[in-house]
């Protein structure tokens, strides 16, 4: 889990590559390093600081530097002389040995002359490390990557140099997941790059070619973008590319337009991603929402789903798959599709559905979930599904990415990048997105025309009402000085019934997630069977109340803390008697089945207002990393 950036063309990569790195250091952030083939004129070039040490008759060496810490760190070690037209870069998240300089990725063979770097896991690394060893390879890191470089620098001679052959023979003899980029110092007209399970996009300049494993380090260079599939190689110079199988099949990939702009890489206004991405969410909410809302026959118009009326009758369970954040939205959305369209749906996180050998069911529609797209436990559990015959629809945000491209049909969610690694407008664009699946299902089943209707008109008002929770934390700092009370407690309990327990559990892996302050979710219906010996005044308990059907016995659960002298933060549509709740957070009502989209709006800015008063980092939280491509 990590970020690659790749640069060949006529202006210096280093400079690119930092710029790039730091567009992607929310992918992964404990180190970071670039590689940089010397120009042609530069022969017997000497490797700088951080370079493996290389034989004295090496004719041409790669400039490399790389550090533990942030791109920052890095780049305050690369001088201003640091030239090169082609160079790959990397930051890290540790999967193989701890955050170090000699772990830090690109890594070379021993010569210097072989530079890789990789996201992904190599699952026989250590019995190619024993190989290459026996022939005499010396490695000088606890990664698996570094297996790569000696295996490509093997493979150059039996390749008669031809570096895209010697990697091609290199990748066929790895089992694994990889997204890589390989550089060598004596062919500096040429990058290969590769995939299998980690992504990896091309970008298509002006004589120039990029690559990356996320299309956020292209946006200020490029809108033209080519997605790699899995086992599939590319061979990129300036002037263009050209694509091929592990096999050495020749494959044809045509280029699309990324939408996104180059200021939603910027925080703006706003002191970070994580807060502006908060606030931009009545905005990503109407994107989700543009053009699929059907007035006429009050349902949802979703021709992307790739089912007729007759297909979707024939379903008879849902099932949705996704992990962390994606599985709570996953859990919102599973109900709703149950509640509009009375087809029993239920969620399960993806990560571990494949292990307990599934049974694929032809009348059962199973549908992924992932911000990225390329989750590697959810598009695992996806070709599983395909791979014994299942129906699967997607929910994703990014546009061509893994999942979209494996899945039968799908929703985009539009709500724009997503930089900060906690999830937010992504999350809440996903359960709108779920919204409109379950208003389409039930129309088809037994929804009639008037709650059609209803439900239509709740959703248009979705964004106006998130715009009023937002603008009154503006002017009164409500939640701001309660997450400050808050965050001082060792941990917080989150509560909700029925449709207060998934925004129960996202509200608390929000508040883990950003602040490191333990927090627990728990069904309040629950609370009762064990929990409730943990309640006292150390334990502050946060309880999602909505007011329909269930509200009575929700304070009731409310009483019950108090009496156990807890104390309680109630989130809601009216606030309660005093002796049940010492504070109480207020949001607008929508209709019942769309109000805890706008119940959890409160609780990630509880999330992020204690990890700012406590001092995190909160876009980079610690031993997290943005998107998931390993297991």
């Amino acid at each position: 889990m990590c970020g690659i950036v790749a640069y060949i063309g006529p202006r210096d990569a280093a400079p690119i590559l930092l710029e790039g790195l730091q567009r992607l250091e929310y992918r992964g952030y404990d180190s970071a390093g670039i590689a940089v083939a010397p120009p042609a004129g530069a022969k017997g070039a000497k490797a700088a600081k951080g370079a493996r040490g290389a034989h004295q008759d090496a004719p041409r060496e790669l400039r490399v530097r790389k550090t533990k810490g942030r791109v920052a760190d890095l780049a305050e070690t690369v001088p201003a002389r640091f030239k090169g037209g082609a160079g790959i870069g990397h930051t890290r998240w540790a999967t193989h040995g701890e955050p170090s300089d000699a772990n830090a990725h690109p890594h070379t063979d021993r010569a210097g002359r072989i530079a890789v770097v990789h996201n992904g896991i190599l699952e026989n690394a250590d019995e190619l490390r024993a190989r290459l060893r026996d022939e005499g390879a010396e490695f000088l890191s606890e990664t698996d990557t570094e297996v790569l470089a000696h295996l490509v620098s093997a493979q150059l001679a039996e390749a008669d140099g031809d570096l895209e052959e010697a990697v091609r023979r290199s990748l066929q003899q790895v089992v694994g997941t990889y997204g890589v980029a390989v550089l060598d110092a004596e062919q500096p007209d040429r990058i290969v790059v590769a995939r299998n399970g980690s992504p990896i996009v091309l970008g298509i300049g002006e004589k120039e070619m990029f690559a990356a494993s996320d299309v956020a380090a292209l946006v200020r260079y490029t809108r033209q973008v080519v997605h790699l599939d899995d086992g599939e190689l590319a061979v990129v110079r300036a002037d263009g590319f050209r694509t091929f199988t592990e096999d050495a099949r020749a494959t044809a990939k045509q280029p699309s337009t990324v939408d996104w702009e180059v200021g939603s890489f910027d925080t703006g206004e706003y002191e970070h991603f994580l807060a502006k991405e908060i606030h931009e969410q009545p905005a990503a909410v109407e994107r989700t929402l543009s053009g699929r809302i059907d007035d006429r026959f009050a349902t949802a118009h979703l021709g992307g789903l790739n089912l007729d009326p007759r297909e979707a009758r024939a379903f008879r369970r849902v099932k949705v798959l996704g992990c962390g954040s994606a599985y709570y939205a996953g859990e919102l959305g599973a109900q709703l599709i149950e509640e509009l369209s009375r087809v029993p749906a239920h969620a399960e996180p993806a990560s571990e559905f494949r292990y307990r050998n599934p049974v694929i069911e032809a009348d059962t529609l199973y549908i992924a979930v992932s911000q990225s797209g390329e989750t590697y436990d959810t598009l695992a559990a996806v070709q599983e599904i395909k791979r014994k015959g299942g129906r699967v629809l997607g929910v994703v945000n990014t546009v061509g990415s893994a999942i979209a491209r494996e899945c039968d049909g799908g929703l985009y969610l539009h709500a724009g990048p997503e930089i900060s690694v906690a999830s937010t407008k992504a999350f809440t664009s996903t359960v709108v997105a779920f919204a409109l699946i379950a208003l389409h299902f039930g129309r088809v089943h037994d929804l009639s025309p008037a709650d059609g209707r209803r439900i239509c008109a709740g959703l248009k008002a979705l964004p106006d009402q998130i715009r009023q929770i937002l603008d009154h934390e503006k002017k009164t700092g409500q939640i701001a000085e309660l997450a400050k009370r808050y965050a001082d407690h060792p941990g917080m309990m989150f509560v909700g019934r029925v449709r207060g327990w998934p925004v129960a559990r996202e509200g608390a892996q929000k508040l883990k997630e950003v602040s490191y302050v333990h927090a627990e979710a728990y069904p309040a219906s629950e609370l009762k069977h064990g929990p409730l010996a943990l309640i006292g005044p150390e334990l502050p308990t946060v309880a999602v109340v909505p007011d329909d059907e269930l509200l009575e016995k929700n304070l009731t659960t409310l009483g019950e803390i108090r009496a156990r002298r807890g104390r309680v933060l109630m989130v809601g549509h009216t606030a309660p008697d005093v002796k049940l709740a010492e504070d109480t957070v207020l949001v607008p009502r929508n209709e019942p089945e769309l109000d805890p989209i706008l119940l959890g709006i409160p609780l990630q800015l509880l999330a992020y207002h204690a990890a700012v008063a406590l001092g995190r980092d909160v876009d980079k939280p610690r031993n997290l990393a943005k998107s998931v491509t390993v297991e």
